[in-house]
């Protein structure tokens, strides 16, 4: 990828959603942490996420397990994990 195409890029996103212009900051944070070789570290999203799941799971709500593995997966597949 160039400068050009990159610089392209940046300008398509400028007309995303706002949520999914947080989303891509997010997974580029990702990306550049682990770059530089250090640990994950769970937004407060993540964290309010899985909280809410394993409470659900502990209530016995299996679909909530099923939510989080859903997005947990995204998660890998756009290389956040």
């Amino acid at each position: 990828m160039t400068a050009t195409d990159l610089k392209k890029l940046l300008e398509r996103i400028q007309t995303w959603p706002e949520e999914a212009q947080d989303e891509l900051v997010a997974v580029a944070n990702q990306i550049e942490s682990e770059l530089q070789g250090r640990d994950y570290l769970a937004t407060r999203e993540e964290l309010r996420i899985i909280d809410a799941a394993m409470a659900a799971i502990d209530g016995g709500e299996v679909a909530a397990l099923q939510n989080f593995v859903r997005h947990e997966a995204r998660l890998f597949a756009a290389g956040a994990r």
